[in-house]
């Protein structure tokens, strides 16, 4: 089988290490990949959105399987581009159309459905220049803190969470006005709700689905859970509170009516779901959709997987996922995010990466270097991702931290406190 893995970060490094150890794979190409997917798999220089590229490249190398990492080409309907050609209708997209990619890329869309089907989420209201006084009255009913959301995808940076009504009745009318561009065009005001976060993720064929591992991951730059929002510091799998009756009524009243209510609503949904939750008194609240997998948590998620990966896409595509086998590793996944000094804000790129060979009993996934010869640089924010096994949350990141020390970058920076919140898992 020959597999095209779309996207750059630490996610499809990820993925792209699971799929190398298939038994079905014959060629694995990652578009455009970074200086770890290249050593799993061969890079090509073709950028995500460029649909044409992607497509010719297909047709060129006779690609079976594209797996879509980011979420940007499903938003932007790559799957329906593809399904539209007959050059390459017959290959199969693991990622769900445009139509079925509003779950994330549009908040509106996302709460209408949960509440056309009774999937539990914080109230809210969608609010547009049209209905501005409705918003602001909205927000003078809820309780501090106030949540306010850009309809569309404005790239991890439009939620806000804002202590006082007058600022939230600001930011509401700054959004509106074009904060985020036409993202914000439309805003959702929601009740903010108080508990512990996580992270579910199924694959689904549109018809049956799988439970792959929760995560937790860690967003704020600073230890304690502080400072601005990141694309993700690190993540724990599985998650203690996780366990028996509340991931029952996960599946229960969550993940079930989320497959039927797309079945009912005749969207086509085939691809990955992560369910963007949060554990309110024992009870579980959709904060968000994604049509994908998320970053970091792919990093502890995708390695706690025994199963093939390609077996399970073989099944998306043929919707006979309910006839394979899923099997996990039951030990502890740690992971810690290694990002360059000045992130989420301004930082410099280019610098050499040492250290690397050093690491031993860890998983190490690229998500923002580049090959420079035999060098290793530095060309994102998040640079790094180390990933260790332990009996226990303690022994993992024991060995993970140990394995971070080794490598080193100029200004690097890294959070010590990942897991910090949970209880240690016996």
């Amino acid at each position: 089988m020959n597999v095209l893995v779309l996207g750059s970060g630490g996610r499809e490094h990820a993925v792209s290490w699971k799929i190398s150890q298939s038994s079905q794979i014959d060629k694995l190409f990652i578009a455009p990949g970074n200086a770890g997917t290249n050593q799993v798999g061969t890079n090509v220089d073709i950028d995500v959105d460029d649909f044409e590229a992607i497509r010719d490249f297909c047709i060129e190398q006779k690609i079976d399987t594209v797996f879509i990492g980011p979420e940007g080409p499903l938003v932007n309907g790559i799957v329906d581009f593809f399904q539209a050609d007959k050059a390459v209708k017959h290959i199969a997209m693991i990622g769900p159309n445009k139509e079925a990619a509003q779950l994330e890329g549009s908040k509106d869309f996302a709460k209408k459905f949960m509440k056309k089907h009774n999937i539990p989420t914080a109230k809210y209201l969608t609010v547009t220049n049209e209905n501005i006084e409705e918003g602001i009255s909205f927000l003078e009913s809820l309780k501090a803190p106030y949540v306010l959301k850009a309809d569309g995808l404005a790239s991890g940076k439009g939620v806000l969470i804002l202590k006082s009504l007058k600022e939230a009745q600001t930011e509401l009318k700054s959004m509106l006005s074009g904060k985020f561009g036409d993202a914000s065009a439309k805003v959702v005001i929601e009740e903010f709700l108080k508990g512990v976060e996580l992270s579910v993720f199924v694959i689904t064929d549109g018809v049956s689905y799988k439970i792959l591992p929760e995560a937790k991951d860690y967003k704020r730059i600073g230890e304690g859970d502080t400072g601005l929002n990141t694309g993700g510091m690190g993540a724990v799998s599985p998650v203690p509170f996780a366990a028996g009756g509340f991931i029952d009524k996960v599946e229960n009243q969550i993940i079930i009516p989320t497959i039927k209510g797309l079945k009912t609503d005749g969207i086509d949904y085939r691809g990955f779901i992560f369910f963007g939750l949060i554990n309110v008194k024992n009870d579980p609240y959709v904060i968000e959709y994604n049509c994908r997998l998320g970053d970091p948590e792919t990093e502890v998620v995708i390695p706690r997987l025994k199963s093939d990966l390609l077996e399970l896409f073989e099944g998306v595509s043929s919707q006979t996922l309910s006839e394979r086998d899923v099997e996990f590793d039951d030990r502890v996944a740690t992971a810690v995010m290694m990002v360059s000094g000045g992130y989420p804000e301004k930082y410099d790129k280019e610098k050499s990466i040492s250290g690397l060979n050093n690491v031993f009993d860890s998983l190490v996934f690229h998500a923002g270097t580049k090959q420079d010869g035999p060098a290793i640089l530095t060309d994102g924010g998040r640079v790094l991702c180390v990933t260790s096994f332990g009996k226990n949350q303690f022994r993992s990141l024991e060995k993970t931290y140990e394995n971070v020390a080794k490598i080193t970058f100029d200004k690097a920076y890294y959070r010590k406190d990942i897991g910090f919140d949970l209880e240690e898992i016996q």
